[in-house]
């Protein structure tokens, strides 16, 4: 697993609907936040991508120090993004598809479901 992560959903319009620390290394409130920082300022290039390929694991789209950012879009525009240092694209391509593969949440809305918060976090550890 990777050291560092953290996994956001962010809706179409822009709005954080999940977040989570699902890394192993010790969790401190200023991290969370440069990780915050470096997701969000992905965003745009996310977003530019996505509408420049066909293709939904979009794979590193930005790069920060020794942090990669990762992001898969599906079909209305939700991004999946994950910050890491890992260098597993097969297992970081899995992670998503099967986060996806979950029913989310009414559109709109933050997901609050404690089984998707768990079932994030025993994904991260299978795959990342």
């Amino acid at each position: 697993m990777a050291s560092t992560a953290c996994f956001v959903i962010v809706s179409k319009n822009d709005i954080p609907i999940y977040e989570a620390e699902v890394g192993s290394a010790l969790k401190k409130e200023d991290l969370a936040h440069q990780h915050q920082f470096i997701l969000h300022a992905a965003l745009d290039v996310a977003q530019d991508l996505a509408w420049s390929t066909n293709a939904m694991f979009l794979r590193s789209v930005d790069r920060f120090s020794d942090f990669v950012v990762s992001v898969y879009v599906t079909a209305g525009h939700t991004r999946f993004m994950l910050l890491h240092d890992s260098r597993s694209d097969d297992g970081i391509k899995s992670f998503f598809q099967e986060i996806f593969l979950n029913p989310l949440y009414l559109p709109g809305s933050r997901i609050t479901s404690s089984y998707f918060d768990t079932k994030v976090r025993t994904l991260a550890r299978k795959y990342l």
